[in-house]
């Protein structure tokens, strides 16, 4: 079968999905081709149920739970992982805890294994913990010296102001110093369980191993005392233009943030916004804006734009590194652009070009079978239904200038933007 064939990519007929009695669900789609096998899921245990004053705590516990188990030693768990070839890691974000690994489909069983012994037993041994505060603590104070980083963490915390999604997930050296080693334990047993959890297991095993082998490992896990997921606060519209500049001492180049809201990931202007923002500011050599802030008037070292959407809202933003001296020239021609883009429809051909694209690149992303996981998480994650990927071509084709500059209008107005700027000094 054609690898562009619809019937080539994942759907409800080569998805099995199933869940668990304790409220797992798992996704499984067999590759026979591939002699490996990848575990990827997530937990509801993000960063929004940090307490201010200890952001990061969430991400401090995903990044210790392979620090030593009941059952293993942080060494163990290392050389069990690397005599097998096979890899495991997790991480944090807003919403979820989630883990990515992969292995030979033979040892399917001992990546559920260990991957239950990290979730359900972790005893976050005081050294190793210590160990791995430093090692963030490094890396908060790296993030702290790059204007990039800067500008991006100040343009959420403008643009998402009270709600979750302003805040980083890996926390400020402040609030990382503030945890104490109780509070990995107490965060661990109040959210991490089973309800809501997801796992995607896709490679040369069947549905029914795979059920099995959940069945065995973590089939019997529940927590009593997992607790329910807050309701967030509204993301607030931006009522006028919000600047911004970060002065770092030493620096020779300023990075630039600016944007506003997107819709949540599952909103109807989703896709035509993601067409149009590919327009603008991706393809080819990055857009309208690339060709224009760039390539014509040479105010920025890069310029692109990017269209960020999660369960409750989402960023449409532009980032440039522009010497300082061009700096208002490059966020004059920018919000110029951004006009433009809101007053008239994108041409025939730059659609075409960008559909064309759009449907040519996803059989490409779902050759590998971590593609295709990390495809079936979205689907799972954001509610998008088992047959997306085989209506996606025909989704993309319906969508049209007049729809593009639509959903334009509904979120992006130049006159109410957030830009935010770090680097040297102003003159």
């Amino acid at each position: 079968m054609s690898p562009t064939s619809p019937r080539s990519l994942p759907g409800p007929d080569d998805v099995h999905r199933v869940v668990l009695p304790n409220g797992i669900t798992l996704l499984t789609r067999s590759n026979f081709n591939s002699p490996s096998v990848v575990v990827n899921g997530y937990l509801v245990s993000g960063s929004l149920f940090d307490p201010p004053e200890k952001l990061g705590l969430a991400y401090f516990t995903a990044q210790s739970l392979m620090r030593g188990t009941q059952r293993r030693s942080f060494q163990e768990i290392f050389n069990l992982l690397e005599s097998s070839g096979a890899t495991l890691g997790f991480g944090a974000s807003v919403h979820n805890t989630s883990f990515g690994s992969r292995a030979l489909a033979e040892d399917l069983p001992l990546l559920f294994d260990v991957i239950s012994d990290c979730l359900r037993r972790p005893v976050f041994p005081g050294e190793q913990i210590e160990r791995l505060r430093a090692q963030i603590l490094t890396g908060l104070a790296i993030r702290n010296q790059d204007t990039g980083d800067r500008a991006e963490l100040a343009f959420d915390d403008i643009i998402f102001a009270g709600h979750p999604y302003g805040r980083p997930e890996d926390g400020h050296p402040e609030t990382i110093q503030a945890i104490q080693l109780v509070d990995l334990p107490e965060f661990h047993r109040h959210h991490y369980g089973p309800a809501g959890m997801v796992i995607v297991v896709v490679g040369a095993v069947s549905s029914q191993q795979v059920v099995d082998t959940a069945q065995r490992y973590l089939g019997d896990w529940v927590n009593p005392d997992q607790q329910a997921v807050p309701v967030l606060p509204a993301v607030k519209p931006l009522d006028q233009t919000y600047r911004k500049h970060i002065t770092l001492p030493g620096k020779t180049q300023a990075d630039l943030v600016m944007g506003t809201l997107a819709p949540r990931r599952n909103s109807p202007d989703y896709l035509p916004l993601s067409l149009g923002n590919n327009i603008l500011g991706q393809f080819g050599m990055m857009g309208r804006i690339g060709d224009v802030v760039r390539e014509k008037e040479g105010l920025a070292y890069y310029a692109s734009t990017s269209l960020n959407a999660w369960m409750e809202a989402g960023s449409w933003d532009v980032s440039a590194g522009v010497n300082p001296a061009n700096l208002q020239k490059a966020i004059d021609l920018i919000v110029s652009e951004l006009r433009r883009f809101v007053q008239e429809p994108v041409s025939v051909e730059e659609l075409s070009d960008s559909q064309a694209n759009y449907i040519g690149r996803l059989p490409i992303s779902l050759e590998s079978n971590a593609g295709v996981a990390n495809a079936l998480l979205t689907l799972e994650r954001f509610q998008l239904g088992l047959d997306y990927y085989r209506r996606y071509a025909d989704m993309v084709r319906a969508v049209t200038p007049e729809s593009i500059l639509e959903a334009a209008r509904r979120y992006l107005n130049p006159d109410k933007l957030v830009i935010v700027s770090a680097g040297p000094a102003l003159a």
